[in-house]
């Protein structure tokens, strides 16, 4: 039986962002079908392609992880010798997606207002720091200046210690996951409608959007939570443990999850104890509660927790560093690790996908491009010659 096609098989996107928000967009677009040409500055290209060390052959760690099922072509677009070639891939482009800072796109003659007038049924993805609208729109946005703006540093960290930025770029890949979504909802609309339309993703937005039920809980009350270290501000035991040769999570989620815990755990007075009954009470009286905790965790391996905790419905897992959760076999049967031939590396492996879909799936289809690789194939394609070269097998831009 022949393969069904991806859900976006046919879908072109014209990809001018860089660094990670964009790219990581892009990338869910590839991963799921989408062609994606990816425009980069001739000799030096996306800047992640220097951020390193590590570096796999010269390529950084950091580009190869947001830049697979992507062509790459070498054009200065903002030069006016390049416009015919960006020209002719905007009329092929179902969809673009930028990350420039608001007004860099307007100057160059590529703003949403000029695209649109010439090429109205495509969808033209904007992601900046702020968004487009507002009295700080036309700053620059920065991951770590984003945490710490949106309060998610606020509530991150040890608690009574200073604010932790998170280990992870969140405020771009949250972003990315946006933008990657709003282009998805705009392609819908454009098949009622023939028309494509503006996607206008703030990171600011975007990482104020994910502090869900913190944001609640301070609508509610008029203070904001502060650090907790790992503990949950509205459920209890909600945490990490020292155990006695490791550390682990315990996240007991319901009263029934309490008892069985306390059962396992060999805690009858606890179990009875009035105030720890309901999760409220655990919330509310969590500072003599805990001391109990850490003393009865103390008692036995982690190996011996988890699988006690398991069998009886609690959860809990071990705190693992990376190797240790890469190795995970549920990582490998879900096939997130995702392997593909590229130059630097016989078998470069990659983070797979996440989103598994029955009679469509995505894949990982071609390795993190090489700077300017796919130019002279793409101008080909196009009818076109290198900017200032005599035809399109002369070389690369």
């Amino acid at each position: 039986m022949t393969p069904a096609a991806a859900p976006l098989d046919g879908i072109t996107v014209l990809d001018l962002s860089r660094v990670l928000a964009g790219p990581y967009c892009t990338m869910l677009l590839g991963d799921m079908g989408a062609r994606v040409i990816k425009i980069e500055q001739p000799g030096r290209g996306d800047d992640t392609r220097h951020w390193g060390p590590p570096f796999v052959g010269g390529e950084s760690a950091y580009f190869l992880s947001v830049n697979r099922n992507k062509e790459s072509v070498a054009l200065d677009f903002k030069q006016p010798a390049s416009r015919p070639v960006l020209d002719a891939l905007l009329a092929r482009a179902d969809v673009l997606v930028e990350n420039f800072r608001v007004g860099v796109m307007d100057r160059a003659g590529l703003g949403y207002d000029a695209v649109r007038e010439r090429h109205p049924r495509l969808i033209y993805c904007s992601i900046t720091g702020y968004g487009r609208t507002g009295p700080r729109a036309r700053e620059a946005g920065y991951d770590a200046v984003t945490q710490a703006e949106s309060g998610l540093m606020s509530i991150t960290g040890t608690e009574g210690g200073e604010p932790v930025r998170m280990g992870i770029a969140i405020a771009d890949i949250v972003a990315g996951m946006y933008a990657a979504q709003g282009v998805l909802l705009a392609l819908v609309a454009r098949q009622r409608t023939g028309r494509g339309q503006l996607v206008d993703i703030g990171m600011l937005d975007a990482a104020a959007s994910v502090l869900t039920y913190q944001a609640s809980a301070y609508f509610a009350t008029g203070t904001p939570n502060t650090r907790l270290g790992n503990r949950h501000p509205s459920i209890a035991p909600y945490n990490t443990f020292a155990t006695a040769d490791g550390m682990l999570v315990l996240a007991v989620g319901n009263d029934d999850q309490w008892q069985r815990f306390c059962r396992i755990a060999d805690l009858p007075e606890a179990a009875a104890d009035a105030r720890y009954r309901t999760n409220a009470g655990r919330v509310e009286h969590y500072g003599a509660l805990e001391p109990v905790l850490k003393t009865v965790m103390a008692t036995r391996t982690n190996a011996a927790w988890i699988a006690a905790l398991r069998e009886a419905g609690v959860p809990a897992g071990a705190v693992r560093d990376m190797a240790e959760a890469l190795a995970d076999p549920q990582i490998e049967a879900r096939g997130m690790i995702a392997r593909v031939d590229h130059e630097a590396q016989r078998a470069l492996r990659l983070l797979g996908i996440p989103v598994k879909l029955s009679e469509t799936p995505g894949s990982v289809r071609t390795p993190p491009p090489a700077l300017g690789e796919h130019t002279a194939k793409i101008l080909k394609e196009l009818g076109l010659s290198a900017p200032g070269a005599e035809s399109p097998s002369s070389g690369r831009p």
